[in-house]
């Protein structure tokens, strides 16, 4: 078979593959007024990894560098975002749009948590209508002048992800991972389908990479060796290692998120900056 050029109107082999393709004429449109300047997706391939984690540092780490950051939680069915800030107030609706909730730096949000009555409600709803709510988080919400909107997205390659890279302009995807190999074997699923979607890949950021022990500072690698090789396999930068930090556990149960601060991710935020300069 002759190698694809991606032109399924002219293709015969009857592959299907234009499914899983963009279209940059189908993309959501943003509401009148609102900008954003950069999206980007934080995917992993599976679930567990610290995804929700990493999104907040980064939205947290722009904020504090001086950019008008944003959240859009698509983890519709598992949201934890909202908690880990501290923001209970709910979002404000209308008929034809939705108000975003601003967290003490000012970092603004949406979540599906901020509109439920109560966050422990669970969210009873099928793939496709969850696919919907995501497309309206983007195209529905007064967004204000953004210089980075950060989307956390669920785990795996199913319809939120697919409806997120297929839906929304993605500028690039940050992949999270952790040390075990068989989180790197998933990886490259993850990896995969953004190609696919011939969405730039800026890196990987790798969670629980090690714990410092409080008596002698020894880096303890818990999970035994890094995503180093699979970075490197890929051709990817591994953008952070980042610690199991139980004052980072604390904060988050106490919704006091940006009052933490990280190294390892501020070497990666500036990393994700120059890319896009």
């Amino acid at each position: 078979m002759s190698e694809c050029t991606h032109n399924c109107s002219t293709c015969s082999s009857g592959c299907g593959s234009s499914e899983f393709h963009r279209d940059e004429s189908l993309m959501e449109k943003l509401m009148p007024g609102a900008s954003v300047k950069k999206v980007i997706a934080v995917v992993s391939g599976k679930g567990g990894v610290g995804k929700s984690m990493v999104t907040s540092l980064l939205a947290a780490e722009t904020q504090r560098r001086g950019f008008r950051t944003a959240i859009l939680d698509a983890d519709l069915t598992g949201p934890s975002i909202p908690k880990a800030f501290g923001v209970s107030e709910r979002m404000r609706a209308a008929a034809d749009h939705m108000l975003p909730v601003t967290t003490p730096s000012g970092i603004q949000m949406v979540s599906m948590n901020l509109l439920l009555d109560a966050p422990e409600e669970p969210v009873l709803w099928r793939g496709p209508v969850i696919a919907g709510a995501v497309k309206q988080f983007w195209q529905d919400v007064v967004w204000g002048d953004l210089d980075y909107l950060i989307i956390d997205c669920p785990p795996g390659t199913g319809d939120v992800p697919l409806t997120v890279f297929q839906s929304i302009p993605i500028d690039g995807a940050v992949i999270v991972t952790s040390p075990q190999d068989l989180v790197s074997l998933i990886v490259r699923k993850a990896y995969n389908m953004a190609k696919m979607m011939d969405i730039p890949v800026l890196g990987l950021i790798e969670n629980m990479s090690y714990a410092v022990c409080p008596d002698c500072g020894k880096k303890l690698r818990l999970f035994g060796k890094g995503s180093g090789a699979a970075a490197e396999e890929l051709g990817l930068p591994l953008l952070a290692e980042l610690p199991i930090d139980p004052d980072l556990a604390q904060l988050v149960d106490n919704g006091e998120f940006e009052k933490f601060t990280c190294t390892a991710l501020e070497a990666a935020a500036k990393e994700i900056d120059k890319k896009f300069s």
